[in-house]
């Protein structure tokens, strides 16, 4: 006899949520989902009425179901906020430009503008021709430096007060677990926060912080959601996919690992007698950097004079 909601106690369930175990329905799947990220944003009082809100699309899982379902509670709880689709290119042929058919065809789907930032209009290298000079140890390195400054780039071109970003449970997990494994206690002094900024920057936030990536797959499949669901071709070797597959080891042994990682890093604080590094302006570009030169800067420094692994050995790969 099929299950019924454990929610509703009518409809035939179709689901187990991994966070909680309930097995229920398609309909309360969705409400309770989208009801789980409103509380989030009203709990976190993310926005304000009128907030120019870019939402970050690659036309993956994550920021497609992020797209429509910030269009769909701007919509039920009138938020109030003018939302725009805010895409990079990062010039990598048979992976992005084919994601980014699928951003054009949300664009559609969702009556939302959208603009596109490439690194070869920023920085004057696409990732292939980067991967080319570097090999393929340390692409990760330039591609999350200067995807961090393209996203603010287009923030200012789009002239956003915010930015969503489809960062997860998972994701969320995974950097605190890269943080503690590498030492690195500024990042893990705010990886945890759900939104943070930099002086004269747009504010930047994670509304799926506490959302399971296997809810969200489950979301965009039962909503039939437009998305596309292939890896990238240079990211077999970054260092996250390491703490990725501890955590996945983690969960099958203890489903809460993720949120009791994530709530565990939000209670850790460093201590006031411990300095810091202090946020400052760039030199050459302007951007927010803790050095007189900023990594992209940096980075680009190298790549130009044809010792691109200048700046490597103190970056850590994401």
């Amino acid at each position: 006899m099929p299950r019924q909601c454990d929610i509703c106690h009518e409809a035939r369930a179709i689901v187990r949520r991994p966070k909680t175990a309930q097995s229920i329905c398609k309909e309360c799947f969705f409400y309770v989902f989208e009801t789980e990220v409103h509380n989030t944003i009203v709990d976190s009082k993310l926005f304000k009425p009128g907030d120019r809100v870019g939402i970050g699309a690659s036309g993956g899982k994550d920021s497609t179901v992020l797209a429509y379902v910030m269009k769909a509670l701007n919509d039920r709880y009138n938020y109030g906020l003018d939302l725009y689709l805010l895409s990079v290119d990062e010039g990598i042929a048979g992976y992005r430009d084919d994601s980014l058919e699928t951003v054009k065809r949300n664009k559609e789907q969702y009556g939302l503008p959208l603009l596109i930032v490439s690194y070869e209009q920023l920085y004057g290298w696409s990732m292939d021709s980067i991967v080319a000079a570097v090999g393929r140890k340390n692409n990760c390195t330039f591609c999350g430096v200067f995807r961090r400054q393209a996203l603010d780039r287009g923030a200012l071109m789009l002239d956003l007060d915010h930015i969503v970003t489809g960062h997860n449970a998972d994701d969320v997990a995974e950097t605190i677990l890269m943080n503690i494994f590498r030492g690195d206690i500024s990042r893990l002094d705010r990886c945890t926060e759900i939104a943070t900024s930099g002086e004269g920057y747009v504010v930047r936030s994670k509304p799926f912080k506490y959302a399971y990536e296997k809810e969200i797959v489950m979301y965009a499949y039962l909503r039939r959601l437009d998305y596309f669901s292939t890896e990238c071709t240079y990211s077999p070797n970054a260092y996250r996919g390491y703490a990725r597959e501890f955590l996945k080891k983690l969960e099958r042994v203890r489903p809460s690992a993720i949120l009791d990682i994530i709530h565990s890093g939000e209670a850790m604080h460093v201590a006031k007698d411990v300095q810091l590094p202090s946020l400052d302006r760039c030199q050459r570009c302007g951007y927010i950097s803790s050095n007189s030169v900023c990594k992209a800067c940096v980075l680009l420094e190298g790549l130009e004079r044809g010792i691109p692994k200048l700046g490597i050995s103190r970056t850590k790969q994401d």
